[in-house]
């Protein structure tokens, strides 16, 4: 299983690791640290050093609850960190974390290599023709209403067949703007429930069906620190060890803040495949 990024083939059948690079200053776990170039390119650097594929790029803080954040702003804060990100790494793989076609648009144009839209083109009608013109993968999340409502939205039917009809849905979209990279992304902590978040990780596999690359996106989030009762700067342990589940479920991609542990968590993962021959 392989994803095209600007020309090189990204092979998924060894895990990747996507280091998370916030430029807001709201962010529920590192808001405000990333925003003068030094600190920026030190992120940058140590993001690539400790192993990381992918550097996921946010300009728009999606936490629960989150305030809007003009178009142009979100396209002031993210444009020129690509282009300083590519000068100094010229290599590095730029995943811009973005709902609007026009921010994902400007900054693939400045040398990114692959959007991840957390409304799965539901936000803006224009993403997916946009991502379909500009021919770059696309991280297609679940969610439902926007970061201010979605945690309002949280009834299913039934929480893995009600996922199975929307991404096949948004797949049907992509498809039609010819889209060839799709990933799916479930979405933990996006209109589910504590329970709901627990319920999909353990089920996670059964998405395995759609025949796409899995993304997991579990760093620091509430779902741990709520339910050890702790806080967002305590939960890296939780964070590993669902890493370690998702893996172990056929995630293809994890998206991080702690880079050095999961790729740790991959390393291990590979060794234990490795020798899992049977007796």
């Amino acid at each position: 299983m392989t994803i095209n990024c600007k020309g090189s083939l990204i092979d998924l059948s060894i895990p990747r690791v996507m280091g998370i690079l916030n430029v807001t200053p709201d962010s529920f776990f590192d808001g405000g640290k990333y925003t003068k170039e030094t600190a920026i390119l030190k992120r940058v650097e140590t993001i690539l050093d400790q192993g990381a594929t992918f550097i996921d790029l946010g300009a728009y803080s999606t936490r629960p609850g989150a305030e809007q954040v003009s178009e142009q702003e979100e396209i002031q804060r993210s444009v020129p960190i690509t282009k300083l990100i590519l000068k100094h790494f010229p290599e590095a793989l730029i995943s811009v974390d973005t709902f609007r076609a026009e921010v994902a648009r400007q900054n693939i144009e400045s040398g990114a290599s692959l959007i991840n839209d957390i409304s799965g083109g539901l936000l803006d009608s224009q993403m997916i023709p946009v991502v379909g013109k500009l021919q770059v993968p696309y991280i297609l999340m679940h969610m439902k209403g926007d970061p201010k409502t979605m945690q309002q939205h949280t009834q299913y039917d039934h929480l893995i067949k009600d996922l199975l009809y929307y991404f096949s849905q948004r797949i049907q979209q992509a498809r039609i703007h010819k889209i060839n990279d799709i990933i799916i992304d479930p979405g933990f902590g996006f209109a589910k429930s504590l329970d709901q978040n627990y319920e999909l990780m353990a089920k996670l596999e059964l998405l395995h069906i759609l025949k796409l690359p899995l993304f997991v996106g579990v760093s620091r989030k509430s779902m741990i620190y709520n339910l050890l009762e702790t806080h967002p700067e305590e939960a890296l342990n939780g964070t590993t060890s669902l890493n370690t589940i998702a893996l172990g479920k056929g995630a293809h991609i994890l998206r991080v803040h702690d880079v050095k542990q999961a790729v740790e968590c991959v390393k291990i993962h590979q060794m234990i495949n490795k020798n899992n021959t049977g007796v």
